[in-house]
């Protein structure tokens, strides 16, 4: 099981392209990065991960930029959005970006996407909330034919592109992977439609080890490989038992969550992770 890193970073934390660096001088498989454009103050829309959210949600740095800046500072490890928005996004903008981000960084993108919690958010963005999941598969479906056709062309209920070009293409064939975020069932069955894996948030009222068996047998009712479609957890309890729990069910990769923080007490929490690296390999 590989085991990646994830950070809110802003602009009082640790420098992305640091973390990225130090982050790959520890061999973790990949650093994930989060995205809120911003948060309205009007704050209506609870928060899965308790009563109050925290400041850095509000003040993340584009996770594009971030990682354009990681991958400057790189060579090897995997460079991920965690995830990203594509519910408050434009789908050509964004088949630009993550395939400029995979051409900048040699093939290391790994594309994490959900159609988020917050609604007046997504209302900002012109998005409504009841069919955002119906209007992120449509963007994503626009964006594979971006990705992989000279002359693209899209029509849908919510998207909809006159034939188009569009580069660069991903150095990935035929592209990045594309994880999923979502929980169980509804997660799971939308990285079966269009994903390369489903990924869920440990901890949000879901027994994951009980999970991926019966994930496993969606994706072979749904007539595909299940080895092809593995399953990741993010945001995992910084917990080795636990961990190893998660690999003997056969996880692909687990995300531990670091905290906001400037350079050195984040070096000591890498150091904490590596710790359970080593454990885990050990």
């Amino acid at each position: 099981m590989r085991i990646g890193v994830a950070m809110f970073v802003t602009d009082y934390s640790i420098a992305p392209g640091d973390l990225a660096r130090e982050a790959e001088q520890r061999d973790f498989d990949s650093l994930w990065l989060p995205e809120h454009t911003h948060i309205p103050t009007s704050r209506r829309s609870p928060w899965g991960g308790g009563p109050v959210l925290p400041d850095h949600y509000k003040e993340t740095l584009d996770p594009f930029m971030a990682l354009t800046a990681a991958a400057m500072n790189t060579k090897t490890i995997k460079l991920a959005t965690g995830i990203c928005l594509v519910t408050e996004r434009d789908p050509i903008h964004t088949a630009k970006q993550v395939a400029t981000l995979d051409y900048l960084s040699g093939g290391r993108v790994i594309f994490g996407v959900g159609g988020g919690w917050n609604v007046e958010e997504m209302e900002n963005h012109g998005t409504a909330f009841a069919t955002r999941f119906a209007l992120m598969r449509e963007r994503i479906e626009a964006m594979k034919e971006i990705w992989t056709k000279d002359v693209a062309e899209y029509r849908g209920k919510f998207v909809n592109l006159a034939p188009l070009w569009c580069w660069p293409k991903p150095v990935q064939k035929p592209f990045p992977p594309i994880l999923v975020g979502g929980t169980f069932p509804h997660g799971a069955r939308r990285a079966i439609a269009y994903g390369d894996g489903w990924m869920p948030v440990d901890g949000r009222d879901l027994d994951l080890l009980a999970a991926q068996p019966r994930f496993r047998q969606m994706v072979a009712e749904a007539g595909r490989d299940p080895d092809s479609l593995p399953m990741s957890v993010f945001g995992s309890p910084h917990e080795l038992d636990r961990l190893k729990r998660y690999r003997d069910v056969g996880m692909a990769r687990t995300v531990l969550l670091l905290p906001t923080a400037g350079r050195e007490p984040t070096l000591k929490a890498l150091d904490a992770c590596l710790a359970l690296l080593r454990g885990l390999n050990g």
